[in-house]
């Protein structure tokens, strides 16, 4: 059986499989993305938490790494967003990806130029606005999926939102294989996106200590769903520092949030004025909400890059519980298409018998 995976996610991004590889903070490095693009897939780098000269280091290594169009991610609600546009429109990068708050002006400029624009969600509604803004393909997150994240599963949100919309969707959240590649294409789906099967790659930047708790996650029930980082729902494995802040007291949470603040400010470059525009620019969430996010990038930060998961976040997706090792990316995603053709080569031949034997009525009955 010869497997045909294109779809219109496939010849809008121009890769090869409708697999994507999300652009997780600190993890999503030009390594991780020109092995994803090489093995036929579609990697995101990381832009939402250093400066706009470090993003373009990166954009340049990434070309240096591999021919295959590649994306960046970014807020179109952070204060160097505007620079990360350009780099972006300068580089030649064929997508951005982005959550909440997009600018529509910035979709339109990037659309202009032919970029694609790809936003994650995980409402409906939140879709809706998106294509509303001219977002060219969407990406459905469910409540399986990693780090932010909402209550309804991906199978129910990729249902609504694929009902509501023309533009493709890609469905994230619990996806790792073959089989769930073919169940999301059933469901209507043109893609799906994993962060959490990339983070546990071989090419991952991840710190062996932080990997080995990715790694010994055995149980789904363990990647819990917290507000406690920043007040909105977080999907993570529990830990030492996430046990110390659901016990801990709004003062204190508020008391780390302003030291992270001043610590992101220092690494990002950006001054008091600019984070002050960010806050006012919040979108839907609330004043204390807006604060409290700035705890996010750097605790992260001390186990992705600083390798110390006791005292960092451990976003992850549900389905870490089912990867006991690390793979190459190339290996990852070939076996993805394998299982997925054999999979497929399964539900033909259940198909086919039923279809001689209707023929077959239907020839005696002529």
């Amino acid at each position: 059986m010869s497997l045909d995976l294109s779809t219109r996610v496939t010849e809008l991004l121009g890769c090869r499989y409708p697999i994507i590889q999300t652009a997780m903070g600190w993890v999503a490095d030009p390594r991780l993305v020109a092995a994803t693009g090489n093995a036929g897939a579609f990697g995101f780098l990381a832009g939402a938490t250093i400066e706009p000269h470090q993003m373009e280091a990166a954009i340049l290594e990434t070309k240096s790494l591999t021919s295959a169009p590649f994306g960046v991610n970014f807020h179109m609600y952070q204060p160097n967003a505007a620079e990360i546009v350009e780099l972006v429109l300068r580089h030649g990068v064929k997508a951005v990806s982005y959550s909440r708050s997009p600018g529509k002006q910035m979709v339109a400029r990037l659309k202009e130029a032919g970029v694609i624009c790809m936003p994650t969600v995980g409402a409906l509604k939140h879709a809706q606005k998106a294509v509303e803004m001219g977002a060219d393909i969407v990406t459905v997150q469910g409540g399986e999926g990693g780090g932010h994240t909402g209550s309804v599963p991906t199978s129910l949100l990729l249902a609504q939102v694929r009902e509501a919309v023309q533009v493709p969707v890609v469905a994230a959240g619990g996806f790792h294989d073959g089989a769930g590649l073919v169940a999301a294409l059933a469901l209507g789906a043109e893609g799906v996106a994993m962060g959490t099967r990339f983070l546990m790659s071989q090419e991952s930047p991840v710190p062996d200590a932080t990997l080995a708790r990715y790694l010994g996650v055995k149980d789904p029930a363990k990647v819990i769903v917290s507000r406690a980082l920043d007040g909105l729902p977080q999907r993570m494995i529990r830990n030492e520092l996430l046990d110390a802040l659901e016990a801990a007291g709004p003062w204190r949470r508020l008391g780390l949030a302003v030291q992270c603040a001043l610590a992101y400010r220092r690494h990002s470059g950006i001054s008091i004025g600019q984070m002050l525009q960010a806050l006012r620019n919040r979108g839907e969430l609330t004043l204390s909400q807006a604060l409290l996010a700035a705890n996010a990038p750097m605790v992260i930060q001390k186990a992705m890059v600083d390798g110390q998961p006791e005292d960092g976040v451990l976003p992850a997706g549900q389905v870490a519980a089912l990867l006991g090792s690390r793979s190459p990316c190339a290996e990852i995603i070939q076996n993805i298409v394998t299982q997925a053709e054999a999979r497929l080569t399964e539900l033909a031949r259940r198909v086919e018998p039923q279809q001689t034997q209707e023929s077959l009525h239907a020839a005696v009955s002529r």
